[in-house]
Formats: C-alpha cells, sequence, structure tokens
C-alpha cells in the first residue's frame, strides 16, 4: 500500500510551538513511523541532505550566531552540551609555590591562575594529550611528560620607580607609575619550552600565553613578590569549568508570528509596539487588496496594515496577547527545528571553529557506540 504524504502546508504546521497567553502547545516532535496512519516517517538520509542547512548571522573571532535548520533537538542540544563540557582546552591544574609575599593567599592566586584562559599553536594543542591524574586504580597516572604537561612561570618583585623621589615630591599617587611590577598581569606568565614542544611552540606566535594579557592577577607593593611554577594540562569542561572553551554556549527556537486577521490603523501602530524594533512593519493597503473580496481591507485603502517583517529579532514576550483587540487576530510559536545558536568563545578556539570540534567529537562518541554495538552483537 503506497504511503500518504502530507501536504506542505501541513508538514510545516505540524512544526509550530504553539505559545499562548498561558500556555505553550504542540510540544512534542512528531515525524516518527507510525504517529500518523498512512504516512512514513522512516528517517531518510537523503531527505535529511536536503533539507539540513547551516545559516551564519555574525562571524566574530569570539562571538558567532548561526541557525541549524532541520534537525532534531536531542542533536542541537547534543551540540550544545559538547560545547560546554566536551571540547578540551589547555589551563593551570597544578602550581608551585616558591614564594610568595604578596596580600593575595597562594590558594586564592592559585585559583585565579586557574581560569586564565590559554592558548598557543593550534598544532602544538592538538598534539598535546590529556594528562591523567593517579588514581587508585592507576596509582602512576600518566605521568609528567612533554607531550601532556605545559610549563609556566611567574617571577616578579615589586621596586621603587626609577625617578620615586621625583613622583613622589609632585604628590604622584598612581601606583603604576610610582613602582615597578605593581600589577601583575597575565602577560607576566612565562612558557618553560620542553622536551619535542620546540616543534610546535617555538617562537612568540606559537608560544603558549594568555588568551587576554591584561587579566589583573594581583598588586604588589615595594617588596612583595610572587614566585611560582605552573602545570598546565588538558581537560574538558566536564571536569571543571575552567576548561570550558566557551563563556556562554546557547540556543533558541526561531519564533513564528502569523497574523489570521487584519490589523490596522492605530491598532498597527499599537501592534508593533508589543514587539521588538523591525519585527512587525506598516505598509499601505493596496487597491488591489481593498477590492478583494473576503481579504478583510475592504474600504480600507491607503490605510496602514500590521505585516510580519522580521521573526528572528522577536523575544517571544506575548505582549500582544496581553490586549483584547489582537484575540483572535495573530498567533505565535516557535519552529520546532529552527535552532538559532550563540557562542561566545573565551579565545582558545575562534568561534566558529567550535562548532567544527562539536561536530568531530560527536562523531567519535557515534563512532565509539557503533563499534560497542559490533562488539555486543558478535
Amino acid at each position: 500500500m503506497p504511503s500518504i504524504r502530507a501536504s506542505q502546508e501541513e508538514r510545516d504546521a505540524r512544526k509550530i510551538v504553539g505559545v499562548n497567553a498561558e500556555t505553550v502547545t504542540n510540544v512534542t516532535s512528531t515525524d516518527f513511523p507510525g504517529h500518523y496512519p498512512g504516512e512514513d516517517h522512516e528517517w531518510d538520509l537523503e531527505e535529511f541532505r536536503n533539507n539540513f542547512r547551516v545559516k551564519f548571522h555574525k562571524l566574530q573571532p569570539l562571538d558567532a550566531s548561526f541557525s541549524l535548520i532541520g534537525i532534531d533537538a536531542s542533536i542541537a542540544n547534543a551540540f550544545r552540551r559538547i560545547l560546554l563540557a566536551e571540547i578540551p582546552t589547555l589551563a593551570v591544574e597544578y602550581v608551585f609555590v616558591h614564594n610568595n609575599t604578596s596580600n593575595v593567599q597562594d590558594e586564592v592566586l592559585a585559583q585565579r591562575l586557574g581560569l586564565v584562559p590559554m592558548t598557543g599553536n593550534p598544532a602544538g594543542l592538538r598534539w598535546l594529550r590529556q594528562y591523567r591524574k593517579p588514581t587508585e586504580v592507576d596509582p602512576e597516572g600518566s605521568g609528567v611528560a612533554d607531550n601532556n604537561t605545559i610549563v609556566m612561570k611567574l617571577d616578579v618583585e615589586c621596586t621603587k620607580a626609577d625617578n620615586y623621589d621625583e613622583l613622589n615630591k609632585k604628590g604622584e599617587d598612581d601606583p603604576r607609575l610610582l613602582y615597578k611590577q605593581a600589577h601583575v598581569y597575565a602577560k607576566d606568565l612565562e612558557f618553560v619550552l620542553s622536551g619535542r614542544q620546540n616543534t610546535y611552540f617555538e617562537g612568540e606566535a606559537n608560544a603558549v600565553r594568555s588568551v587576554h594579557p591584561d587579566i589583573l592577577l594581583a598588586k604588589m607593593r615595594p617588596g612583595q613578590c610572587i614566585n611560582m611554577e605552573m602545570h598546565c594540562v588538558k581537560g574538558i569542561g566536564a571536569d571543571h569549568a575552567k576548561f570550558s572553551p566557551v563563556a556562554t554556549a546557547s540556543y533558541r527556537l526561531l519564533p513564528s508570528i502569523t497574523i489570521t486577521q487584519p490589523i490596522l490603523g492605530p491598532d498597527a501602530r499599537k501592534f508593533a509596539r508589543c514587539f521588538p524594533r523591525g519585527v512587525i512593519g506598516l505598509e499601505e493597503v493596496s487597491p488591489e487588496e481593498a477590492a478583494r473580496k473576503g481579504s478583510g481591507y475592504e474600504g480600507h485603502e491607503g490605510e496602514k496594515k500590521a505585516v510580519v517583517r522580521n521573526t528572528f529579532k522577536d523575544t517571544v514576550s506575548r505582549e500582544c496577547l496581553r490586549h483584547p483587540e489582537f484575540e483572535g487576530k495573530v498567533k505565535l510559536g516557535r519552529v520546532r527545528d529552527h535552532f538559532i545558536f550563540m557562542v561566545e568563545s573565551t579565545g582558545q578556539y575562534p568561534s566558529d571553529e567550535l562548532f567544527l570540534e562539536s561536530v568531530r567529537i560527536l562523531k567519535e562518541k557515534c563512532a565509539a557506540m557503533k563499534r560497542g554495538l559490533g562488539n555486543i552483537l558478535r
């Protein structure tokens, strides 16, 4: 028996999650076999290839916004979770304090150092292996080696400036002018090459360094100093937030606004004010629309009418549903398979590469699951 194929209008309507004044409807996805009698919803790779799209809205080194169109919420959420917690990055893990006479306690300074995002030659960072800590099961762990540990040093001492007396007489009170190394920044961290690391990290452009050199670590006064060694290792955000490569990674569904009955004149202007600027526009009723019977515009030629311009800018505040004059004239919703991602990188990866890394990791996880299923079936 040949399968029934719903119309394009019906398929589009099924994708809309209804947003009402007090409820949300049509939440569950229904495009799976057996839900609609006579319809074949078996997953098809070719159909997925034809329907799936990626569209970039903004692309900056540390900030990206893009849409994934034509995928299920489970896949979109997998990408989001991988972005947050499973892309490996480099961060300070161990701090060996030789001397610290500043006002910042050892453990507080170590915590601040751990949260400094690190970067370096991308090829070198991919070459580094993840350090395996000693455990009861594996007392030795992976051991410290040149391919799993990056050594950084911080050795600073605050002294008076050469012209301190002259500045003091003038009443200067800026410690950055009165003293040398009064402020300790992330740029003061020194990278120490070891072993095979010179293949990837030699030279200023390739060296391991802080993404943001002006991160303030401590303040000192003459006579105070900090001398410590740090070991940086690769890790993932699931182990500690300092390894997360994103400041935020989130998505929202594309808003849907359907005007079902004409909204004219002062009501149209009020309707436009219910939405962020640019979502709703005002246009004049054309002679053709006014002459068309049943259009709702009869006798209103030249009047302003409300039209939907750009739903991407909408926040789905439901403000229009509070006003009785718009009751029954508008339907709000969200498109279930249109995910608008916002990704803000902390700097270890360019924002556009982060999504590609999440795709690579998801492919590896799928391959591992496929191998596991193969082993079970043997």
